[in-house]
């Protein structure tokens, strides 16, 4: 079995990353082998010094610290999957140094631009009532676009208030669902999804394209991208989930409770999300503060 495909199955069944994380890593290492093959180095001698110089090469093309991080990240877990499974006796990245990644505050709606999007949508046909339905559930529970595109009927509990989410590492969380997005889903597996159904695509899934299969991530991308255009706004469908977070906390929510509701492993991930509150206090207390007027 070739290494790259070795290290493919290690991600998935061992790891149990996501298939996006999985393709990353992937990516990167392909990437790091095209550069052994051009030095003539093979997978069982190259060095602290060899990686050293591909990640300075790396630099050279204006990768921002972000991205050098990941590839870090990436080489590191190969050489130890390379170690672990005994391609070679060390681990030369033990030594890699990780650049310091810079806070990336996400872009958020405000409330009212999100109305605005929702208002957008044409609701005359049976897919316009699914993406009202899906993207005001999206915001309502901060859905990742990949929740969403695998919610099944089964995880549906609108007499509760609740679905169950299943999340990055096949965890499950039970989220509340708003009560604009428990009715438009009403609407939705009522008349809409009826309508989409085919007999020969007896889907479990909650959300289908025309054809009765499932909606697809990119399906639910291109959709959304369509009403950002005519809302005059940028951003993507995982800023709806950005702006969950946010009004949340703009609200009163505790961070461990958005946390929670996020599905978010570590504290720290959900924090950056504070960043705009404290922006906000600094704004008002400029404005309402008696010295500084």
């Amino acid at each position: 079995m070739m290494i790259n495909k070795a290290y493919e199955i290690y991600l998935t069944l061992e790891k149990h990353l996501q298939k996006r994380s999985v393709e990353e890593y992937i990516r990167d290492v392909n990437e790091y082998v095209t550069f052994l093959n051009e030095n003539n180095l093979v997978i069982s001698d190259f060095n602290i010094t060899d990686l050293e110089l591909y990640i300075s090469r790396c630099k050279s093309r204006g990768l921002s610290s972000y991205a050098l991080a990941r590839k870090i990240s990436s080489l590191r877990s190969f050489c130890r999957f390379l170690q672990l499974k005994e391609y070679r006796n060390d681990n030369p990245s033990t030594f890699l140094e990780q650049p310091k990644k810079g806070t990336i505050y996400p872009t958020v709606f405000s409330e009212e631009e999100v109305d605005s999007i929702l208002e957008l949508i044409d609701l005359s046909k049976p897919i316009g009532i699914r993406d009202r339905a899906l993207f005001e559930l999206i915001y309502s529970c901060g859905l990742r676009i990949s929740e969403v595109a695998s919610l099944t009927m089964e995880s549906l509990f609108l007499n509760e208030g609740i679905i169950k989410i299943r999340g990055k590492g096949d965890k499950d969380r039970y989220v509340p669902i708003g009560d604009a997005a428990i009715y438009w889903l009403d609407v939705y597996l009522k008349d809409s999804r009826p309508k989409l159904m085919k007999s020969s695509c007896l889907s479990t899934f909650c959300f289908l394209n025309n054809r009765g299969q499932v909606l697809s991530r990119k399906g639910i991308w291109k959709n959304f991208k369509a009403l950002l255009q005519k809302a005059n706004l940028e951003g993507k469908v995982h800023t709806l989930r950005h702006s969950f977070a946010t009004h949340l906390l703009k609200g009163g929510a505790d961070l461990r409770s958005v946390q929670e509701l996020l599905g978010h492993a570590d504290i720290s991930t959900t924090q950056v999300y504070t960043h705009y509150n404290t922006n906000e206090l600094e704004d008002q207390y400029r404005k309402y503060h008696p010295y500084e007027n």
